[in-house]
Formats: C-alpha cells, structure tokens, sequence
C-alpha cells in the first residue's frame, strides 16, 4: 500500500471520531453520572439505548453518561465520589483494589474478555497458527502486552516466535493497512469495527479461544455507596441489564440511539461494535448464569492474573468478596424477552 493510500485511511480514521457530548434522560428522578472508560466508542452504545428507551426512567434515575479517558481514571473517578459509577476494565479494577481503592464491581456486562489479535483477511492470517513468524503490534503500556507471555504460553509458543512491537493507539490501523506490522493485539470490540469501517473485512483471533476466559468490563461503585445507597445501586443495575440485553435485540434502533448523541460513525461500523460486544455478554451459549453475574472462582482468577503478569504486589492480600458483589443483580437469563418502556406506553 502506497503512502498516498496510507494518508487517505488515516483521514478517513479521523473522520470517524465522533463529537463528544454528555448524554442524559429526560427523567426528575434521582440524578446518576456514569462514566464509561473511555471516550464515546460504537461498544458504548447499550449504554445509550438504555437511556433513550426509558429503562433508567422506569425505575427513577436520571442517568446522565460522561465519556472517560482510561479504566484507571474511571475508578479513581468512582472511589472519590466525581460519579455514581463507572464502566471500567475488571483487571484494572483488581489492580486498584490492590493498591487499596475501596470500589466493587457490581455487574459483569463482559462476561469474557475482548482482547484479540485483530489482522485484515487480506494479510492470509486466519488462525493464531498463522502468527507464527509474524510480526503484532500494541500499546507499549497496556495491559495486553503485560499479559502476552500467558497468550503465548497457551499456544505452546516461545517468546520470539511471534514478534511484538509498539506503536501508539492512532498509528495500529494505519500500520496495519502500511504492513508495517501483520496483526494488531487489541480489543476486538474496537479494532474490528475501525477495519470495517474502511471497507475491510476484518479476522478476529479471540484470546478466549485459547483458553484465556478472563472477565472483561463491568460496572464499579465505590463502598460507601454501595454502604449508603444500596437501594440505588440495585435500580441502576437492574435498568443497566435490561437495556444492555435491549440493545442486543435491538441493533438498529441502539444505532439510531447511538447516533442521535455521538455523530462520526457509520451505521455498519455501530452495528459490527455491537455484535461484537453482544458476544461477550455470556461466558457461554448454554450457560444458565445470570448476566451480570460473578464467580470467586473466576475473580480468583482475576487476582492471581493481576498478580503474575500485571505487577500488583503478591504480597498484597485481596480476596474475591472485596473485589466484587452479586447482591444488586436481579437475575436474568439467556432467552429472556425484554420489552422496553418506551415501546410500552
């Protein structure tokens, strides 16, 4: 690819970044800041349906939806009373927890992890086997790079068999498509989407498909709220759900929902967003676990992750009922239908 060509995408990645603004509803009820982890993103558009449909009306919250700039901020954001709560990452969660934030999570909308290696199907990558002897490229300081050796280890792979380089957010795309570097290690909820979005179909090498089944995002409030104000907590949570679950139904109408608040992407590019994180609602197609919900076994997994390649101090002794909570959550299962309030009246 030709570097008038390369110009040409980046102007077009550009074009995508949408006008950001702070979307709320139109309800007197009990006012709620949520902020999401980081700036306004195509994955974020359950969040909005939740709100434009009515669901935090019906249970009288007015909700209003503040873009974020990094999980770390977010909890931070969270514990210090700035919001009601925050979309955060769970293993930058634990991480903070670490290092003493009194916050929870308190509802899993990420049963699994979107981390990924994202390549263009033109490349002829179509399988993790195919990365052998390639080269893959990520922030230098996220956490994916933190966690490479334990990708590697479940492929059977020694550490210069697959090359890894760094390069900024803004320039992953663009290198990609300039075959600077042959795949991307990032979150698939984001890097697919900005692939389609160019007209490109993009293959997408799950890290869950070889055997990493880490939680990804969920919702954090700190303690004292949950202490203070745990009757809040479970409405938000239980309008949360519904709407999320919603908006999975719902594609077209969560794009208009979307649309109406953050302009800059394109309908295909929402919807691919969407369906990507629709699939990591549920650990599984058969599970029967609530959505939403936790496990110790699987925040232990969490903890021993955090410390082993993320460098929270071993010494540091966190147990799974401090990092997170199932007592807000109202149990709701794969198949259920849900209505929502606006389609109601």
């Amino acid at each position: 690819m030709n570097m008038k060509k390369v110009a040409a995408i980046t102007a077009a990645l550009a074009l995508t970044i949408p006008l950001v603004s702070s979307c709320s509803s139109n309800s007197t009820g009990d006012s709620i800041d949520v902020m999401m982890d980081v700036g306004y993103l195509p994955k974020h558009a359950p969040f909005f349906a939740a709100v434009a449909e009515g669901f935090f009306d019906e249970e009288g919250l007015d909700v209003s939806l503040m873009p974020g700039s990094g999980s770390n901020n977010t909890v931070t954001s969270v514990e210090t009373g700035r919001v009601f709560a925050g979309f955060a990452d769970f293993g930058v969660t634990v991480m903070n927890q670490g290092r003493g934030a009194q916050v929870r999570q308190v509802n899993l909308l990420q049963a699994r992890s979107s981390y990924a290696a994202v390549a263009d199907k033109a490349s002829g990558i179509e399988s993790w086997d195919d990365l052998k002897g390639k080269t893959v490229a990520t922030e230098g300081a996220g956490a994916m790079v933190s966690m490479w050796p334990y990708a590697l280890n479940q492929l059977g792979y020694s550490e210069g068999d697959i090359n890894v380089v760094h390069a900024s957010s803004e320039s992953k795309i663009p290198g990609l498509l300039a075959h600077q570097w042959d795949a991307n290690l990032a979150l698939a909820v984001s890097d697919a989407p900005a692939l389609a979005a160019l007209g490109l179909e993009p293959v997408v090498l799950n890290w869950a498909d070889i055997g990493i089944s880490l939680y990804g995002n969920g919702m954090v409030v700190s303690n004292e709220t949950i202490e203070n104000e745990p009757e809040k907590v479970e409405r938000f949570n239980r309008a949360l759900q519904k709407g999320f679950l919603w908006a999975c139904e719902n594609p077209e109408q969560t794009y208009k929902d979307f649309n109406a608040e953050v302009q800059g992407y394109e309908e295909s590019t929402i919807l691919l967003a969407l369906e990507e994180q629709c699939a990591l609602n549920w650990q599984s197609d058969t599970t029967k676990d609530p959505f939403g919900t936790m496990t110790d076994e699987g925040v232990q997994e969490m903890i021993d992750v955090a410390q082993e390649y993320l460098g929270m101090d071993p010494s540091v002794t966190i147990t799974p009922d401090q990092v997170y909570t199932n007592e807000f959550i109202t149990p709701i299962t794969q198949g259920t239908v849900i209505a929502a309030p606006s389609q109601e009246k």
